[in-house]
């Protein structure tokens, strides 16, 4: 039986060339004990540290894993590439080169009768009001003509140095803060009430693993956690939705479930 794959949070790029290619590898050893059984692959945001698209340019590196979607996009497998805060500069690169479905907004899609709420998370819930002003400079067109003016040599530089230092400071606890605190399972809860037949609602971001029951007590709240210490995935056989880690033998799955 064909199965749907979700993942997020590579970072690749980050924190530099031997760490982004040794995870990189680690993402190709996954992808290719997957593509088999794989129906479609869902990448949910922060693919890449960081991403933007000259007319002529794209960021240098990263061959190897394009090469493989580019591949699986060939033979049928649909892959879905989500923006996050880092990537959030993708334009029609992946879907004119690569064949890969590009999605700057949450995505409402059904699969064997069970219907999926996905997006990477960012700018969404309650708070985080500075975040949501910036994003709307950095999705503004005219903002972006502009950066383009910039040498790509200094421009993503700028971009990298300003992405690390956004992600190192990130201060949100690895655990999980309860339901009244953890603002994408509000925010789950909030859309439920405006779409009750969603089954999953599936997210980036958090970078924490995790799998909570919603207000219905039947739909649930999905985290994919990460590749930078978690190394974990979602997958769906039609029936079960189930998270994983790949080579991770200390994974407990009852430890994300509340």
């Amino acid at each position: 039986m064909k199965k749907i794959y979700f993942a997020s949070d590579f970072h690749l790029g980050a924190p530099d060339r031997e760490a982004s290619q040794k995870r990189e590898r680690k993402i190709l050893r996954w992808i290719k004990s997957i593509e088999k059984d794989a129906e479609a692959i869902f990448l949910v945001g922060d693919t890449f540290d960081f991403w933007f698209e000259y007319k002529t340019v794209i960021p240098k590196g990263f061959v190897r894993l394009l090469g493989k979607l580019a591949d699986l996009s060939d033979k049928g497998v649909a892959i879905h590439l989500f923006v996050g805060n880092h990537d959030i500069w993708m334009f029609d690169y992946f879907t004119n080169e690569l064949g890969i479905y590009v999605h700057h907004q949450p995505l409402e899609i059904e699969f064997k009768g069970r219907k999926f709420y996905i997006t990477h998370g960012d700018g969404l819930g309650p708070g985080d009001y500075g975040y949501k002003r910036l994003r709307k400079i950095f999705t503004n067109r005219f903002c972006q003509w502009l950066f383009r003016w910039i040498h790509p040599d200094i421009g993503i530089r700028l971009a990298n140095y300003s992405s690390a230092k956004s992600r190192n400071a990130q201060t949100e606890p690895e655990l999980f803060l309860g339901s009244d605190k953890e603002w994408l399972l509000i925010y789950s809860n909030y859309k439920l009430k405006q779409k009750p037949e969603t089954d999953f609602f599936i997210y980036g971001h958090r970078h924490l693993p995790l799998d909570v029951l919603l207000d219905n007590k039947k739909s649930r709240y999905i985290n994919l956690g990460d590749w930078l210490k978690h190394f974990t995935y979602a997958e769906f056989d039609g029936e079960e939705l189930i998270i994983k880690a790949f080579e991770h033998a200390d994974f407990d799955i009852n430890s994300i479930k509340h």
